[in-house]
């Protein structure tokens, strides 16, 4: 889809939100279609210049709710002091909200540096001599530089209190009074908690000047919102996302589904991964025509589609009467999204099913969702490969019980005749079950899944000054560049077959894919990584020999 169609999409997207054309451009093309609702409600008030105090729970989109303002409102001028600052409770948060400013005004050419404790403190004064636009950090990590002379803040327009029940829960109160005393009184200030106890509503009094109060996912859904749901999770590392949720599909064996995914590549991506494990699979997504979309949906009605693979603005006000599952690949971004998407199911009195997939990270998000709809969301375990084949099997014995009801079976009875002179009646009766479960797709031949690595903490201890040991950002996946792209026609199932042929990996543990024109992002196990790594710098993929090395940036 060109870039103006989609920033005019509507008024109610990006684009009625007053944003620069480089930020819209940006958020087109990480694949983001419209804002969540804390950003609906919170960019244009900053926009404007008030303070804001946001009730947000984590996952609700509230990054951008803040970053975006904050690019906007961005000089060129780079040479002076910091524009904006962004205080958050944890060297992970710190991170991810450096990544994502770094993403949303990569046009824009921004200067973001993340300052946390167990990060050598020499590469961020390196960083700070060459002058930054943003900075995000913890208040620890942020007051040490400080007290050292290398962080000024007296240039800085915008402050962001990120999580800031997190941040007091931690004892930072008084590094958060020491810093903002170092900014200027006539800053903007925005403070966003997921609860407003009254220390929080104290410190809002005290450093923000008439705040626009923002109170994001408390309501509690009616009781009629989801009568007939059953609903779950599974916790799942990032690699092995695509495997499970056709591990879940086969044993599910949904009527028809809606599987929902996060951003237009990741649909395609994945309805791709689900067709190649046989499943009748269609993406939709606001990249496509209304003549394309209407196609997908009378396929989908008409049972030559079992699963719809989409995003949530494409599958806005999609009603079909034989839904029966609703799959999240991710945990949604807004809790609201979620009573929202699984709505769509167990209605007029019919069981439905809704499934997510968490990754150990994000199972902070899964406990606001739960906060919101006052119901518990069961963690499962995955269906093992032994639960696969008893799951085929059982398959197997329904299809021949249902045959057995056919009035043309007698014609089939010359061959069972015509045997029984030389073989037992049950061995025939075997032979037939096994033929007919060959036929279906026959005994799985898949290796397990490993459980994920034990969620990090979510909390880092206080700071108070010096570094600490680094930990994994994502621990056991590793991220791999690879040097060719969809100019050179790369699909895919060519990179899928390129690590499989060449290294032995098998297609199962190679997680998500992401091609750009020039180059590609796969996800491996990182043990796995440098024989990947290894064997396909001495292949050759569509005719070239690409470079291949681990992301420098890794998420």
């Amino acid at each position: 889809m060109a870039m103006d169609e989609d920033l005019v999409e509507s008024e109610a997207g990006f684009a009625g939100l007053g944003l620069r054309p480089e930020l819209l451009h940006a958020l087109v093309s990480l694949g983001y279609e419209e804002p969540t609702p804390i950003q609906r409600e919170s960019i244009p008030p900053l926009l404007a210049g008030h303070d804001l105090v946001g009730q947000a729970a984590t996952g609700t989109g509230k990054t951008a709710a803040f970053a975006l303002p904050i690019l906007q409102s961005l000089t060129s001028d780079r040479d002076g002091g910091p524009q904006a600052l962004a205080l958050v409770p944890t060297r992970e948060l710190a991170e991810q909200v450096s990544q994502a400013v770094h993403r949303y005004g990569r046009d824009l050419g921004v200067r973001v540096l993340p300052v946390y404790g167990g990060q050598p403190i020499g590469r961020q004064l390196q960083a700070l001599q060459r002058g930054v636009q943003v900075v995000v950090g913890t208040p620890g990590r942020v007051l040490d530089h400080i007290s050292r002379g290398t962080l000024h803040l007296g240039e800085v327009r915008t402050v962001v209190l990120d999580e800031a029940d997190e941040m007091l829960d931690m004892g930072f109160a008084d590094d958060i009074e020491a810093i903002l005393a170092e900014t200027p009184a006539e800053r903007q200030t925005v403070l966003f908690s997921a609860t407003m106890p009254p220390r929080i509503d104290a410190i809002a009094r005290r450093h923000l000047r008439e705040p626009v109060r923002i109170q994001m996912g408390r309501e509690v859904a009616s009781p009629g919102e989801m009568p007939l749901v059953r609903q779950s999770a599974y916790v799942v590392a990032r690699a092995h996302k695509a495997a499970a949720l056709g591990r879940i599909l086969d044993v599910e064996a949904p009527t028809a589904a809606i599987v929902f995914c996060r951003t237009r590549e990741e649909v395609d991506q994945v309805t791709e991964a689900l067709n190649g494990r046989g499943y009748r699979a269609e993406a939709l997504h606001g990249g496509m025509s209304q003549d394309q979309r209407d196609r997908v949906m009378g396929r989908l009605r008409g049972g030559s589609t079992e699963l719809l693979v989409a995003t949530d603005v494409a599958a806005r006000g999609l009603d079909v009467e034989q839904l029966t599952h609703v799959i999240n690949f991710n945990v949604p971004a807004a809790p609201e999204a979620y009573v929202h998407r699984i709505g769509r199911v167990g209605r007029a009195g019919r069981e439905g099913v809704a499934i997510t997939l968490v990754e150990p990270r994000e199972q902070r998000m899964l406990k606001a969702i739960e906060r919101l709809t006052g119901r518990r969301i069961p963690l499962e375990r995955l269906p093992t490969v032994t639960d696969l084949r008893a799951r085929r099997l059982e398959l197997t014995r329904a299809s021949l019980q249902a045959a057995l009801g056919d009035d043309d079976l007698q014609r089939f009875r010359v061959v069972i005749d015509s045997l029984t002179d030389e073989v037992d009646l049950e061995n025939i009766a075997l032979a037939a079950v096994k033929l007919l479960h060959e036929a279906a797709g026959g005994d799985v031949d898949e290796q397990e899944i490993p459980s994920p690595a034990p969620a990090r903490a979510e909390r880092e201890p206080r700071e108070p000054r010096g570094d600490r040991r680094p930990r994994s950002s994502d621990a056991g996946v590793a991220r791999l560049f690879v040097g060719i792209g969809r100019r050179a026609g790369l699909r895919p199932q060519d990179l899928v077959g390129a690590i499989v042929g060449e290294s032995g990996l098998p297609a199962k543990e190679i997680g998500a894919i992401q091609i750009t024109d020039r180059f590609s992002l796969v996800e491996v196990p990182d043990p796995a990584a440098e024989r990947v790594i290894q064997a396909l710098s001495r292949s050759t993929i569509r005719g070239r020999r690409p470079t291949v090395r681990r992301e420098r940036f890794q998420r």
